[in-house]
């Protein structure tokens, strides 16, 4: 019985469709998981490195806030991810774990290297499962962004996929068993008999006729048979033919599919670049690779068409005024490539002086020109237009990255002026809370005549807030002098605050006036008070007191109207203490205390300062092309500690611009102290701040054990001995 054909074809028919049903449903699912996974998995490093690039900034300036929101607003705008944490130097930063941090998650995953993320699958006790990306933050410097992404979702889709598979298999083989019985019912035995005669024309003879019995649908089959026969005959002299079209159409698609390629590799690096200069230099490189004419300048307009940003190879300008709208003009009417002759270019472009002709492709989003690549050629050189496609291609693609960096540009531009416009207070640069604070005092006391103690360490800035509390008081019309008390040995003091008379002393030829009788009326700044001598003390504790005093040698009492500003880098308070101090002279000082902070306490001012510098050093050495700092410049700056404050950041930029001979203050520009203080300063922070967790981890596991110190133990996983020896470590004592 299964030797019939009948039974044998139905065999076959189910086994066919059951066997292509299970293929198709495993492909279907194989290809349809993967590409869930490799979806979930470039999504999950797409937000990683997203939000490790926005993170890089608050993380380095401790603003724990703004890192902590900024992953709760990222983990409620993507239902996949599980949790983020930040983690620096094995400290969690931020996280969004509602329930506490889960043991074990921080040694689950970490980069291969400073430069690129890994990625890791994990399963939790709950058998849930993650993909777990570990994201350097700005080279690792800034620490590590840890995200977990559901692969729940896929998982989900995957199976419901299969559900409905088997559905459609078992629909299928039902209706295809019904079918299948009627047609093979029907056509077996004359299509048998066709095959029969099919068999006996001769495979190297096509010509052979075939004559069909049966059904009329047979006999057609038969006659449809023999003319398949008489057109495979000639078809196949049309293939040999159409051999060397085919080969023609198959290299234009593999030269479409490397411009695909190519266009996506750009787009997807491109996309990950984070300033206009970075995304200029890279297209430059990338038409490097593809045409031969080097010549190459991209040229970008700025939002409001003002400035022209112009990049290559191993330059960036901009170009400003009448040149600019000369440029729009040029360029507006073009939508394709247009070869142009140089001189009617109105720049003057290095890379363009070997160049007969330009090629100027223009960029444009939504139809709005947004700038041109232009590539200079020699002569009749043809290598640009054997490559217009992917040309256009490329730029057309990135137009929206390079309107984007625009955009992002002229808004930093805006936000610099708007910034050095803000941050100035009478000559002080500042835009810190502590600096803010500077600012409201000086305002309030200024109108007063109270005696003022400036505290703070040397280069701070405290003459420039003694200068500012005059120049905002209503003496600022009246003298403002300054006596450095640490410059004059104690013989000399007194006859410099005072005066003396005519032949009060050896050498004493004529009277001379003291600082306090030329500052009558306005302003005397006692700079560096803590060195004067107890004598000394005596006499301007008097002078503070009654506003009176004698010259040397004299006998007539002299009166001045006068305020009085004192300033210290020393521990005013610890010189009463150890005597070296008039204890009644400080409180008559310390009517109204301003304490200046250090720079490495306003580090958020160290851009602004040194920015300040370059501008006025670039002015007085002649170097104005200098515009600002390198990255890497800029990071050291931060980094320092700073001991000489405000002056030493000032020399160290004015050493900075002697020395550069680049458009751009590098790392190597600055002073050697700058450069090899940072290492051994980040090691002792880095102690610092694993004995403070150390120390606030054991209070908080003391207080939820209610300081029971072996429940405690056994909770930390240490033993008793070692508790105590850490609790002896950090003077932790139990609350009283």
């Amino acid at each position: 019985m299964w030797k019939s054909i009948k039974y044998q074809l139905t065999a076959a028919f189910i086994f066919l469709v059951v066997t292509s049903g299970l293929i198709i449903s495993q492909t279907v699912t194989y290809y349809y998981e993967k590409a869930l996974r490799n979806n979930a998995i470039q999504q999950a490093k797409h937000i990683a490195l997203q939000l490790s690039l926005n993170l890089g900034d608050k993380i380095l300036t401790n603003n724990l806030v703004a890192i902590q929101k900024q992953l709760e607003d990222q983990k409620l705008s993507t239902p996949s991810v599980a949790y983020l944490f930040v983690v620096k130097n094995k400290r969690i930063l931020a996280h969004t774990f509602s329930g506490g941090f889960p043991a074990g998650l921080l040694a689950a995953n970490s980069p291969t290297d400073n430069n690129h993320a890994r990625l890791k699958k994990i399963i939790s006790k709950q058998e849930d499962r993650y993909l777990d990306i570990a994201q350097p933050i700005v080279d690792g410097k800034a620490g590590i962004l840890r995200l977990g992404y559901s692969e729940t979702a896929y998982k989900n889709a995957v199976s419901r996929l299969h559900v409905k598979i088997a559905l459609l298999i078992l629909t299928i083989l039902f209706f295809a068993l019904m079918l299948s019985h009627l047609f093979i019912r029907l056509i077996s035995k004359p299509l048998s008999d066709l095959t029969k005669a099919v068999e006996q024309i001769d495979a190297d003879c096509l010509t052979g006729p075939i004559h069909a019995k049966g059904s009329y649908e047979i006999k057609k089959l038969g006659r449809a048979f023999n003319r398949m026969l008489e057109r495979i005959n000639e078809y196949t002299q049309s293939l040999k033919n159409s051999t060397e079209i085919i080969e023609i159409k198959n290299i234009e698609l593999d030269r479409i599919h490397r411009q695909s390629k190519v266009s996506l590799e750009i787009s997807q690096k491109i996309n990950a670049l984070s300033d206009l200069q970075s995304v200029g230099k890279f297209l430059i490189d990338t038409m490097h690779g593809i045409v031969k004419c080097q010549q190459i300048t991209l040229l970008v307009f700025s939002r409001g068409r003002s400035t022209i940003f112009l990049y290559s190879k191993e330059d960036t300008q901009t170009v400003e005024g009448s040149d600019v709208e000369k440029i729009a003009d040029l360029l507006n009417p073009l939508t394709q490539m247009k070869f142009i002759k140089r001189t009617k270019i109105p720049l003057s472009i290095s890379e363009f002086k070997n160049s007969v002709r330009i090629a100027v492709f223009p960029i444009r989003y939504e139809e709005n020109l947004i700038g041109a690549m232009a590539i200079g050629c020699p002569g009749d050189c043809q290598c640009v237009t054997n490559e217009l496609d992917v040309i256009h291609l490329i730029l057309n693609v990135n137009a929206g990255v390079i309107l984007r960096e625009v955009n992002r540009e002229d808004e930093i531009l805006a936000m610099r002026k708007r910034i050095d416009q803000t941050s100035s207070y009478c000559g002080i640069i500042g835009k810190d809370s502590k600096m803010q604070v500077i600012y409201r005092l000086i305002d309030d006391v200024a109108p007063s005549d109270s005696t003022i103690l400036i505290q703070g360490e040397s280069g701070t800035g405290k003459e420039l807030v003694a200068e500012a509390i005059h120049e905002k008081s209503p003496r600022s019309k009246q003298p403002f002098v300054v006596i450095n008390c640490a410059a004059y040995p104690e013989a000399l003091i007194e006859s410099e605050l005072f005066g003396y008379e005519k032949g009060a002393f050896t050498g004493a030829s004529q009277r001379k006036t003291g600082r306090f009788e030329q500052a009558d009326g306005g302003t005397v700044f006692l700079d560096e008070i803590g060195e004067i001598s107890g004598s000394i003390q005596v006499k301007l504790l008097r002078v503070l007191q009654s506003k009176k005093f004698e010259r040397i040698g004299g006998q007539k009492t002299l009166s001045v109207d006068v305020r009085v500003i004192a300033a210290t880098n020393r521990d005013i308070m610890l010189e009463v203490q150890n005597g070296r101090f008039r204890e009644d002279l400080f409180y008559r000082l310390n009517v109204i205390p301003v304490y200046l902070p250090p720079l490495r306490n306003r580090r958020n001012d160290i851009p602004l300062l040194a920015r300040n510098f370059l501008r006025r050093f670039a002015f007085n050495q002649g170097k104005t092309a200098i515009r600002d700092f390198t990255a890497g410049a800029m990071r050291i700056m931060l980094d320092y500690h700073w001991p000489g404050n405000v002056r030493e950041l000032e020399n160290s930029v004015e050493h900075a611009v002697v020395l550069t001979k680049d458009k751009l203050i590098h790392k190597t520009d600055l002073p050697n102290t700058c450069r090899t203080d940072i290492q051994g300063q980040q090691d002792s922070m880095n102690r610092e701040t694993l004995e403070q967790t150390e120390k606030q981890h054991l209070l908080k596991t003391l207080e939820i054990c209610n300081w029971k110190k072996a429940e405690t133990a056994r909770r930390l996983g240490i033993g008793r001995s070692t508790l105590y020896l850490k609790l002896k470590k950090y003077n932790i004592k139990p609350p009283a």
